[in-house]
């Protein structure tokens, strides 16, 4: 029994409008703080005399932002279970809303507060933390929400993430092209995100008075019609003969020697229907084991980890150290367009290719070779003009082949994620799509957090 035949209409889309405006608000804080790479590092990596000799103290801030962003995603994949139990929706929504908004507060207030760069790099971490911690805490919150919809509210929602961080971008380009002092710049820079994380909170708080949204997450009412659904499989009897079940087989068998488990009564029409316990129906719809899942989509588990350990292995931490070939004023543009605004775009074109063309199938020995091809992406863009370097030498000076690299890169980076994560659950039985989903968000929280940990060791190399 479906229950959107007597649905609300979305009037004007403001539902849909609403859960993309959610996805944008929650990876605003990664993308801010990615993009505005740059800045940080202007006050951070300031060149000191000691004794007569010029000395500049490295704190690989995109290294250390890229870790401590992704780690909160993977502690709060693992934490979700216990803490979405004990604490309300509402609460978890808001409550990380209203501490993002203040932590990006604190951040535009930092630009017109000098500080001792030690000091400002252990605040500006404790904030990457913070912030992060709390947009996992949000995505995940959003995540079960937006699955109480139809379908397609899930794709609006992933496409408001997909565009956050070209919103961060197009936010530096015009913060840079303002033409301001540096620090005016980077102060109108933080007060966007401040604006966009109070419309996310506005936005959600408007969604509980629109009716179409009531009637999908009002639990109540899909709880007891679930209920009835589980335990009333409504199956007509007819001329003895069970014709339905409730794992969905249509086995034939007779009623006269029914089990104590399984009751005829009367219904209004005059015909026998058969009510099956409880224990039947867990019977015929208990899902299988985490590990039995795991057995069944572990390639695409591996996929989607290998695909983000690349991906975050090299960017931003070596792609947003790479320095144009034509000084100018071509200079303070260059990274904001060949590094983030190249890198998103493309990113969420390989993501929206995948409701055109799905290749390699899922089945194809193909899919995880081309994953793992991707490998190849790290030694180029070491290759690149990355500054300051110390041991390789640089092969693609040119803006050109910098941003071609960027371009297949972040194409082919969206394009196997979406594949991996659509394909994880058609290998399982419906039953245990839940799990594989499950399971693929940890996998992608690993993939992220293993990345930014090697991210390390591949920035020094260069």
């Amino acid at each position: 029994m479906k229950r959107c035949r007597d649905a609300p209409p979305d009037r004007g889309c403001l539902v849909g409008i609403i859960f993309f405006i959610l996805g944008l608000g929650t990876l605003l804080p990664w993308n801010f703080f990615m993009t505005a790479s740059l800045y940080f590092q202007g006050r951070l990596n300031k060149t000191e005399w000691n004794n007569g000799t010029a000395v500049q103290k490295e704190y690989y801030f995109n290294n250390w932002m890229t870790l401590l962003s992704q780690l909160p995603l993977l502690l709060f994949t693992l934490l979700n279970s216990i803490l979405y139990q004990r604490i309300s929706e509402a609460m978890r929504v808001a409550g990380s809303l209203v501490f993002m908004l203040l932590l990006f507060i604190l951040t535009a207030v930092l630009v017109k507060v000098p500080m001792e760069e030690d000091r400002f790099f252990s605040v500006t971490m404790a904030t990457i933390w913070f912030i992060n911690s709390f947009g996992a805490v949000l995505q995940g919150s959003l995540f079960g929400l937006v699955g109480l919809l139809p379908q397609k509210y899930s794709a609006i929602f992933m496409s408001g993430q997909g565009l956050a961080g070209t919103f961060a971008a197009i936010a530096m380009l015009l913060a840079i092209a303002s033409e301001a002092d540096s620090e005016t710049a980077a102060l109108g820079y933080f007060i966007t995100p401040c604006v966009g994380t109070l419309l996310t909170l506005f936005s959600y708080l408007l969604l509980s008075r629109l009716d179409f949204a009531q009637y999908y997450l009002d639990k109540n009412n899909k709880y007891e019609v679930g209920t009835t659904e589980l335990l009333t499989e409504s199956s007509t009897v007819e001329n003895g003969k069970l014709n339905g079940h409730a794992n969905g087989s249509v086995p034939s068998g007779t009623t006269n020697d029914s089990s104590p488990a399984e009751a005829e009564v009367d219904s209004p029409d005059g015909t026998k229907q058969a009510f099956l316990s409880l224990e039947q129906v867990e019977r015929g719809q208990a899902k299988a084991s985490v590990i039995e899942v795991f057995k069944k989509i572990w390639v695409m588990a591996f996929c989607v980890t290998f695909v983000f350990t690349v991906t975050l292995s090299v960017f931003p931490a070596v792609t947003a150290d790479v320095r144009t070939s034509f000084p100018g004023k071509w200079e303070r543009f260059f990274i904001s367009v060949c590094c983030f605004l190249i890198f998103n775009i493309n990113d969420w074109l390989g993501r929206t290719i995948t409701t055109l063309i799905r290749w390699p199938r899922k089945e194809s020995r193909l899919f995880p070779v081309l994953v793992v091809s991707r490998v190849v992406f790290i030694p180029l863009l070491m290759l690149c003009n990355v500054q300051s370097r110390s041991f390789l030498p640089v092969y693609f000076a040119h803006d050109g082949a910098f941003a071609a690299i960027m371009v297949l890169f972040s194409l082919s980076s969206g394009y196997f994620v979406c594949l991996s994560m659509s394909y994880a659950p058609q290998l399982v039985e419906p039953k245990d799509a839940e799990t594989a989903g499950a399971l693929m968000t940890f996998f992608l929280a690993l993939g992220l957090s293993i990345g930014a940990a090697l991210s390390f060791p591949f920035r020094a190399l260069v």
